[in-house]
């Protein structure tokens, strides 16, 4: 029996809701509508939105750490922490303004010293923060609510950079923390934020909890994705750590957790089946499947060995590794930004619409490699991690490459793919990933397809032709201007492979139906769902 066989009749029976739920604490009725139970996608194993860039980490920093801006559902930056800005003329100096009010959770005021040191640490780790620092005059505050930014030349998308949604975000931190070298974790998680990090009951792999801050004043506006107001209607929220599907499944029905953030596939025809849990596709965008390669070492710094990787690769057989037989979950796609958007365009991606093993293995021989071990780091805690994972172990011994299979947990995953050493020295050769297809619309919030040398992503591909089509981008006049810039850029990144995209797929989130308010997006929004 396989896995999705067994856990459909595990599940289906109740063996597992029978005997592998689990042991919660008696709670009054009331006690228990004020606490929401949540099952994230992985475990909170570290927590420095600014170090990593894992979305568990950027979904629970939302909760804690407030933004300048926010981004919303039309992907438009609204003001959330700021009051007001201006921008002179020439576009070389913009003046910012916080809302009165602001605190921290320790009852410390928000200062124009805590943004000011908070974007230095941002921008030394974001894309587009180390585009605005190429271009910095000089960033500093003009008295205690207000700070100013002078520029060289004009960044016309300044307030999308402060507001966009994917990681890292501009997290606005005490002055003191925001001091802590952005290559090294923070160590304590005092935000602005509507919700309080409770620091001595946090167990990694185990539990995280948040508690409402009292003294969060919420925007006046309707809460839409980042933006609007952030009015949180439970005390408390916890989130269960539970990495094996079925006892997340089990849970769920058993009414022992409230909210499962990615629930498995295989598992919905039997969610759906009963009647106090609903389901719905968590995000319209879906995610972009990745394969990320390690430009610095043999064998992916040799563009044949990931070109030979790409025209072996089955993006069918990866999509079906996450999603199962639904049809409807997946697209083939041979491109780097997301279907059915503006900018999406196939121009390149011929390599990914017919798997070739024998030109893989031409490529492969051609490009010398010697058979040094693929070390893929791949995190067994993450279903689509996992499932991936092990389809690419079948793939790159298809085409004769030796593979070093590192099964892992995905909190590791997140601190080893940020190390530079060998992969024969406890670095990495590949690891797998996915992409919120909210962050791959365009180059201002993918950070995965930047390809700047030691400041790229984890990989740091360095490919200038590349980064010329982002810059192309971001100086467009017009959409055909963007579309000519994008159709460039997917083209020479396909031919020297920034990552090998895996294929595009959607995913379901579950929830009691005691629960209320819950919506889709690219991240779980906590603002405005309640428990009955």
């Amino acid at each position: 029996m396989d896995r999705r066989t067994f856990l459909k009749t595990a599940v289906g029976t109740g063996a597992l809701a029978a005997s592998g739920g689990l042991a919660m604490p008696a709670l009054s009725q009331n006690a228990a509508a004020k606490t929401l139970r949540f099952v994230p996608q992985a475990n909170l194993a570290n927590f420095d939105p600014i170090w990593g860039t894992q979305y568990v980490v950027r979904n629970a920093a939302a909760l804690v750490w407030d933004t300048l801006y926010g981004i919303d559902s039309k992907f438009q930056p609204q003001r959330q922490m700021v009051e007001s800005e201006t921008v002179s003329a020439d576009g070389l100096v913009w003046t910012f303004k916080l809302r009165p009010g602001l605190k921290f959770h320790d009852g410390a005021p928000v200062t124009s010293k805590d943004v000011v040191q908070s974007l230095k640490r941002w921008q030394a780790r974001d894309p587009m923060g180390l585009m605005i620092k190429a271009i910095e005059v000089e960033l500093a505050p003009v008295d205690d609510m207000s700070w100013k930014w002078t520029l060289s030349k004009p960044y016309p998308k300044m307030l999308l950079a402060m507001g966009k949604n994917n990681a890292p975000c501009t997290f606005i931190m005490p002055e003191r923390i925001a001091k802590t070298d952005p290559f090294t974790q923070i160590t304590e998680y005092i935000g602005s934020g509507p919700m309080k990090f409770v620091r001595n009951e946090w167990v990694p792999g185990a539990k995280a909890v948040f508690e409402k801050f009292t003294d969060y004043v919420p925007r006046s506006e309707p809460a839409d994705w980042l933006s609007g107001g952030k009015k949180i209607l439970v005390d408390r929220i916890e989130w269960v750590i539970m990495p094996d599907p079925a006892t997340a499944s089990a849970a769920l029905q058993n009414g022992e957790v409230d909210w499962w953030e990615t629930p498995l596939s295989d598992l919905v025809p039997v969610l759906k089946a009963n009647k106090n849990v609903k389901v719905d596709i968590g995000d319209p965008l879906g995610n972009v499947g990745a394969f990320r390669m390690n430009h610095l070492f043999p064998p992916f710094n040799n563009v044949k060995v990931r070109r030979a990787v790409m025209t072996a690769l089955n993006q069918e057989d990866y999509m079906r590794s996450i999603v199962g037989d639904d049809d409807k979950l997946w697209k083939n796609m041979p491109s780097y930004f997301t279907p059915d958007t503006p900018l999406y365009t196939e121009e390149g991606g011929d390599i990914l619409k017919k798997r070739n093993v024998a030109e893989a293995k031409k490529l492969l021989a051609e490009s010398g490699y010697n058979g040094e071990p693929v070390v893929c780091v791949v995190a067994q805690d993450m279903a689509a991690t996992k499932s991936m994972g092990d389809v690419t172990a079948e793939l790159l011994k298809s085409i004769g490459m030796k593979v070093d299979f590192v099964a892992t947990d995905w909190g590791t995953v997140g601190a080893r793919r940020a190390q530079k050493t060998p992969p024969s020295q406890g670095g990495w050769s590949m690891f797998h990933t996915w992409h919120a297809g909210a962050d791959c619309t365009n180059p201002a919030a993918y950070t995965a397809i930047r390809a700047n040398g030691d400041k790229a992503w984890f990989g740091w591909p360095n490919i200038p032709a590349v980064e010329t089509e982002v810059t192309n981008w971001f100086e467009a006049k017009d959409l055909a201007e963007e579309k000519a810039a994008i159709a460039r850029l997917n083209k020479a990144a396909m031919e020297e492979v920034v990552y090998a995209p895996t294929g595009f797929y959607l995913g379901y989130q579950a929830w009691r139906s005691n629960v209320s308010g819950v919506t889709s997006g690219p991240l779980p929004f906590f603002w405005g769902v309640s428990k009955a």
